[in-house]
């Protein structure tokens, strides 16, 4: 599908690391949302942009919210996801990916914490940074009609590591989902990211932002 409605920024992103105009990208009209999260402190460079979300949030724990920095308009397919030749379509199956930068593995959060390294374990997240995730995710049911919905199953990394968990969809329900899933849920991908992420927490408050 190319028609590309709804506004292809979001409010506020800072579009500096803008890697559209080097990997093109498919049009196409967002109904899913997938969360990853980046295993890391900081920004990453995604391989000069050739594995890039369409967009990415890093911490300002001084300011208690997240920085967006967009690599990609809203309706235009990114890079983060695994596509295999010969099976369904991932990267540009309507698809919008955030990237939340911290971690989803319990050592990676253990080694950072022992070093007092500032970091979001995203299993424990803070509440300002779940709202602000919630906010991201109310705008994209505003404006792009993303359904407040996903799977009940987030399983723990590296339990969620392949389908450890038990969550990741077919490609009949990939085809067919519509909502908000992880990096884990996905097929043709092996990632467990992002973890036991609060869904049920994190749909609550997109739910209320919506209604504010």
């Amino acid at each position: 599908m190319s028609t590309r409605t709804g506004p292809q920024h979001y409010p506020g992103a800072n579009r500096d690391h803008w890697y559209q105009d080097d990997f093109g990208g498919d049009r196409m009209e967002v109904n899913v949302v997938v969360l990853h999260t980046t295993e890391g402190r900081s920004l990453p460079d995604y391989q000069g942009g050739s594995a890039a979300p369409n967009l990415t949030a890093v911490p300002d724990f001084a300011a208690r919210k997240l920085k967006w920095y967009q690599h990609f308009e809203i309706d235009v397919s990114s890079r983060a996801l695994v596509n295999k030749r010969g099976g369904v379509e991932t990267n540009t199956l309507n698809v919008c990916q955030a990237e939340l930068v911290g971690t989803c593995d319990p050592d990676l959060h253990a080694k950072w914490k022992a070093r007092d390294q500032a970091h979001v374990y995203w299993p424990k997240a803070p509440e300002w940074a779940l709202r602000a995730v919630a906010e991201y995710l109310a705008w994209m049911h505003i404006h792009h009609h993303v359904p407040l919905r996903g799977p009940t199953l987030w399983p723990a990394y590296p339990k969620s590591a392949g389908n450890g968990g038990g969550q990741r969809m077919s490609g009949e329900r990939w085809n067919a989902f519509k909502g908000v899933c992880g990096h884990m849920h996905v097929p043709e991908n092996a990632h467990g990211d992002p973890g036991a992420l609060d869904f049920e927490g994190l749909l609550g408050f997109a739910k209320a932002a919506v209604q504010d």
